[in-house]
């Protein structure tokens, strides 16, 4: 944004150039505007004729009378003759020594200085060329041009920073909203573009809110829903006889199970998806927590005592399903999870598996909602909303988490935490 800032601000500085060369232009151009009377050139010449020394008379006295007359009219002036070759000069004007005398006199604009230039062709071959310099600009004019430039360049700074200092503003709303903060709004100010533009931009930030909290609402409530015929169901198992079809009441168990744990998946990400950021912290035994959770799977744990701040509950639900994630994939190889501490006070988390590894492409798509690897669905293997939680647990405290591949073989997942 500061770029259209800066672009606006150098238009209207470009507009005070523009115009100042105009001016410029203009006076060089229309400044001195001589008209080109012949008869009055020709009764020039015939005067200068019997003024000027004759020919013949030293050049010395010839270079006094032309300097005299330079004096008078304020101008350059040359005197050669006829066959171009000069005879005395005054002021800083020179005409080429091998230019050939014109055969008349005629008003010309100077070649090697600007300005109106004149030659007068005298009785006896001679020919007197006479030079006005280009008038300067008046020091008035050239001061008030100035002053104008310098007020337009100050006045035109407060203009465009208020123009950009509105589109910041409407541009840290949209990047708030991108980032989950659906109450994101933007101040409305005048009746101009921008102002219909933060206008639109708040009534779509109302709407999208407005269908993510229905969503939510709609998500929470079919998942407590859930629980009443999960619950029937786990009671009829309980009155099924012990020895009538045992596979059936497995099979069953094995479902209820199944929905048992995608329910508690659902509104764990309901409630992520519900709260900004974790208001209530408390000290957690981070090591400590690792080692409970990979005592249920077998797994082996090293690293440091670390201490961190978050939801316990929260951390605990992603320490378990990695732990969970890596038993299920990693095909019955042992496990190892370790701790390292970072230098800004957080805590890494390793959970690596020696299983078939996942490949480059699906590393990320695994920490989608409800993405399962090929085959897993088949299998009954999760229902794919493990990773999908363990990645929005990491960012509500600060963190984030990564697929990553293991040296030797097998699936290794960072986790950082920064709470």
């Amino acid at each position: 944004m500061r770029r259209l800032y800066l672009q606006i601000y150098a238009a209207f500085v470009l507009i005070v150039v523009v115009f100042a060369l105009l001016a410029a232009a203009a006076w060089h151009m229309f400044g001195t505007d001589q008209a080109q009377p012949r008869g009055a050139l020709a009764g020039a010449g015939a005067i200068l004729s019997k003024w000027l020394p004759a020919a013949e008379r030293p050049a010395d006295e010839q270079q006094a009378a032309l300097q005299q007359l330079a004096e008078w009219f304020g101008v350059d002036a040359a005197l050669r003759r006829s066959d171009g070759g000069w005879i005395a000069a005054a002021g800083a004007f020179m005409p080429s020594a091998h230019e050939a005398a014109p055969p008349e006199s005629h008003w010309a604009e100077g070649r090697r200085r600007p300005g109106p230039a004149m030659t007068i062709r005298l009785d006896d071959g001679r020919s007197l060329a006479l030079h006005w310099a280009r008038p300067r600009w008046p020091k008035r004019l050239l001061g008030a041009l100035m002053v104008m430039a310098a007020a337009i360049a100050i006045g035109a700074y407060p203009i465009a920073r208020r123009i950009t200092r509105r589109l910041e503003r409407l541009q840290g709303q949209v990047d708030a909203l991108a980032q989950g903060e659906l109450s994101a709004r933007v101040e409305v100010q005048g009746k101009d573009e921008i102002a219909t533009l933060a206008r639109s931009f708040n009534h779509a930030a109302a709407q999208i809110e407005k269908l993510i909290g229905a969503q939510r609402a709609t998500l929470a409530s079919a998942s407590h829903e859930l629980r009443s015929p999960l619950a029937r169901i786990r009671m009829g198992l309980e009155l099924i006889q012990d020895g009538a079809r045992p596979e059936l009441k497995q099979r069953l168990q094995k479902d209820i199970a199944e929905l048992d744990e995608l329910v508690g998946e659902l509104l764990l990400a309901s409630r992520l998806d519900a709260i900004e950021r974790i208001e209530q912290k408390e000290s957690i035994d981070l090591l400590g927590l690792l080692a409970e959770e990979a005592a249920r799977v077998g797994a082996q744990v090293s690293g440091t005592p670390l201490q961190i701040r978050g939801d316990a509950r929260m951390l605990r639900r992603l320490l378990r399903n990695l732990m969970e994630n890596a038993r299920r994939y990693g095909g019955g190889a042992e496990i190892d999870a370790w701790l390292e501490a970072l230098p800004s006070g957080g805590a890494k988390v390793f959970v690596a598996d020696r299983g078939p590894g996942i490949a480059e492409a699906e590393r990320e798509r695994v920490f989608e909602p409800f993405y399962r690897l090929a085959g897993s669905s088949e299998s009954g293997q999760g229902v794919g909303l493990g990773l999908a939680l363990v990645r929005q647990i990491a960012r509500h405290h600060g963190g984030e988490a990564r697929c990553l591949p293991r040296a030797g073989g097998g699936t290794c997942f960072e986790v950082t935490l920064n709470a």
